[in-house]
């Protein structure tokens, strides 16, 4: 640390028992303590690390900083767990989900949602940008999800979809993107997409899970292929 950085941490420490604060009180903001120590934000977050390695303060993103060490067994937010996910790890959560969905969807279809499926397989074999394939997909693994009919299951579906609006999945996803092209999504993903919807259209739910996994799987190892690691 530079002498600016050690005089801030020292008067942060100081500024913190002067107040009295108790185990598990929340400090004020960054913009706010950095202006009653005189230093610059980046300065303070410096000082911030090293007490939180000290375990004399911890950190939660989007709920702030809390004073002394961090209470056992506190629960991890969920989109803490997303953000320090790699797009592997998050394609390895969906292959083993999503193949168990797809089996349940298979045994409750109904009719007009099998004929949404093969109708997003349709828009998918005619999509012409990533941005196309990507809105098209998307839409077919929740429509599975929907015909579940279980709130809990399109939730976590949702949740993990979610993913793919951050900047680190989009930036490890371009790699692919450019291995794959357009006409990937086109032909053997929407050839793959077809057979899990044929599977659900004859009520296969074994059928229907290991199309899904194999599709899947094919998009694993692309990824992989593109140089990502776990």
């Amino acid at each position: 640390m530079s002498a600016r950085s050690e005089q801030v941490l020292v008067d942060l420490r100081r500024w913190l028992e002067d107040r009295g604060l108790a185990a598990g009180d929340r400090l004020p903001a960054e913009r706010t303590l950095a202006r009653e120590l005189g230093c610059s934000r980046e300065t303070l977050r410096a000082a911030l690390a090293v007490m939180e390695r000290a375990n004399e303060v911890w950190r939660h993103v989007g709920q702030g900083t809390f004073y002394g060490p961090r209470p056992l067994g506190h629960p991890i937010r969920e989109n803490i767990l997303v953000q320090g996910a790699s797009p592997l790890q998050l394609m390895q959560a969906r292959r083993i989900i999503e193949p168990s969905v797809a089996g349940e969807a298979a045994g409750l279809a109904s009719a007009p949602e099998v004929a949404y499926l093969s109708d997003l397989v349709a828009q998918g074999r005619r999509a012409t940008t990533r941005a196309a394939c990507e809105r098209v997909d998307a839409a077919f693994h929740r429509a599975i999800a929907e015909a579940t009919a279980n709130p809990i299951l399109l939730g976590l579906l949702d949740y993990l979809a979610g993913a793919r609006r951050h900047a680190a999945w989009q930036r490890e996803w371009e790699l692919t993107y450019r291995r794959l092209g357009v006409t990937e999504f086109t032909g053997r993903h929407s050839d793959q997409h077809q057979a899990i919807v044929d599977a659900i259209a004859r009520n296969d739910p074994g059928g229907a899970a290991e199309a899904m996994r194999d599709h899947l799987d094919t998009v694993f190892e692309a990824m992989r292929d593109a140089g990502l690691t776990a």
